[in-house]
C-alpha cells in the first residue's frame, strides 16, 4: 500500500496558471480587435492593435486589465476549453 502525501489545493482562482497573452491572444482571435475595442474601449483595442501594445497597456492599468479578465472569464463559462486545450 502506497502512502501519498498530502494533495495539494487546486486554486480557486479562474486565471490561475493562465498568462495575460492567453487572455488577450484568446478574446481576440474569438471575437477580433473591433469587438474588444467596443466591449473595452481603450486605445490599444482601437488604433493599430496589437498583442505588444495590448500586454504594455494592460500590465500599466490595473482598471482594464480587471475588465479584460472578467470578460475572459466569462468567456471561459461561455465556451469551456476542449480537454487537449487545457494543457
Amino acid at each position: 500500500m502506497s502512502s501519498t502525501g498530502p494533495q495539494p489545493q487546486k486554486s480557486r482562482d479562474p486565471l490561475h496558471g493562465i498568462t495575460l497573452e492567453r487572455i488577450v491572444t484568446t478574446l481576440e482571435a474569438h471575437y477580433g480587435w473591433e469587438e474588444m475595442s467596443r466591449r473595452v474601449p481603450i486605445r490599444c483595442f482601437q488604433y493599430d492593435p496589437s498583442v505588444k501594445s495590448s500586454l504594455t497597456f494592460l500590465r500599466k492599468t490595473p482598471w482594464a486589465r480587471q475588465k479584460v479578465e472578467a470578460w475572459f472569464i466569462d468567456h471561459l463559462l461561455q465556451h469551456p476549453p476542449k480537454p487537449e486545450e487545457t494543457t
